[in-house]
């Protein structure tokens, strides 16, 4: 496998609310998350730092390779614990009142990914021939596209955009969507948060993904692109790149 995990504050916020990483457990299999906190002042980043211990933590030391459909199974069970405590830990601290985040994580092996998320952080997955995203965003502005009340491109600069319908820790318990698929060497997938999809197109990250050199360059390439738009948000992406290491670039 290739990996690059790269996370920025952006031009404009004083705190980064992301958190995110990409990890191994005992049976050479990779977890990918990204986790795009919110709430009131540092409550966020406590919160998607949260999902993002927890969720290296229980996956580390698993020692047996994953079937698809048990897969999916840990990953929705283990979100799902990560809400409840996000909540708990909410309700016992004044100050981390109302915090909650998104997440999106990826469970990565040889022959088949399983992608998990709640919120608008997305997860694209590159084939030989497509670029697709695999995750449908929980928010009003999706809400409102999917009835027809707005169209796609009213949709990309709508002013409620950030509204969240389901978010990670805001409510005793959530519900996770998921996507198993089998994938072969040379795939790829790309999670992100909206501080990258906000500024950056899905052509432009495609392009970036097939072009550049090296997962480093196509990493720096996409954030400064962010950057270069405004970066009013936080710059978070985890690619893994299904490749044999003896093909892995620096």
């Amino acid at each position: 496998m290739k990996t690059l995990f790269v996370t920025d504050i952006g031009s404009v916020r004083a705190h980064n609310e992301d958190a995110g990483g990409i990890f191994t457990n005992k049976a050479g299999e990779y977890l990918a998350v990204v986790a795009d906190g919110m709430g009131g002042h540092q409550a966020g980043d406590v919160a998607s730092q949260m999902v993002v211990d927890m969720l290296e933590q229980t996956w580390k030391p698993i020692d047996e390779p994953f079937l698809p459909e048990e897969a999916n199974k840990w990953l929705k069970d283990a979100i799902d614990t990560i809400n409840a405590k996000i909540y708990e830990t909410s309700l016992e601290n004044k100050k981390l009142e109302g915090m909650g985040t998104t997440v999106v994580a990826a469970i990565c092996t040889k022959s088949f990914v399983v992608i998990v998320h709640i919120g608008d952080s997305r997860a694209y997955v590159l084939t030989e021939d497509t670029f697709q995203q695999k995750t449908e965003d929980h928010s009003l502005v999706n809400e409102l596209r999917k009835n027809g009340e707005i169209t796609k491109e009213e949709a990309e600069n709508h002013p409620r955009k950030n509204v969240l319908t389901r978010a990670l820790g805001t409510t005793p318990a959530t519900k996770s969507d998921s996507v198993v698929m089998e994938w072969k060497e040379g795939d790829g997938v790309i999670l992100c948060s909206d501080g990258l999809t906000n500024k950056v197109t899905e052509k432009e990250m495609e392009e970036a993904l097939r072009h550049h050199p090296s997962l480093a360059s196509c990493g720096e390439a996409l954030v400064q692109l962010a950057i270069d738009r405004g970066g009013e948000d936080n710059i978070t992406l985890a690619i893994v790149m299904n490749a044999p290491a003896q093909k892995e670039l620096v």
